[in-house]
């Protein structure tokens, strides 16, 4: 069976994992009022497919979020001092050249 669905998010929209049963992982979008679980395939190797799928969406979720509000992006990681100082037990660097 295929369907095209086209929604919009509602003001209460939301996203999460959840387990239907022990074995069942779902991933559950809330869309205010649309709900929709997307869960494991019923075939050897589908959580393999699911985490593929799941990887992909995140990745085009935050591309697409990039897109429409880029100031809302994390700053980049800081990154550190080029040099380190490692001291001794006496106090001193060593000997460094």
């Amino acid at each position: 069976m295929t369907f095209n669905v086209t929604c919009s998010p509602g003001r209460d929209a939301a996203a999460g994992f959840m387990r239907v049963t022990e074995h069942l992982p779902a991933l559950v979008i809330y869309l205010d009022p649309v709900n929709l679980a997307i869960q494991l395939p019923p075939f050897p190797g589908g959580g393999v497919v699911l985490a593929k799928f799941c990887r992909e969406l995140a990745r085009e979720a935050a591309r697409l979020a990039a897109e429409i509000d880029p100031d809302d992006e994390p700053a980049p990681p800081e990154r550190g001092p080029r040099h380190l100082l490692v001291t001794g037990d006496d106090g001193d660097s060593g000997g460094g050249y």
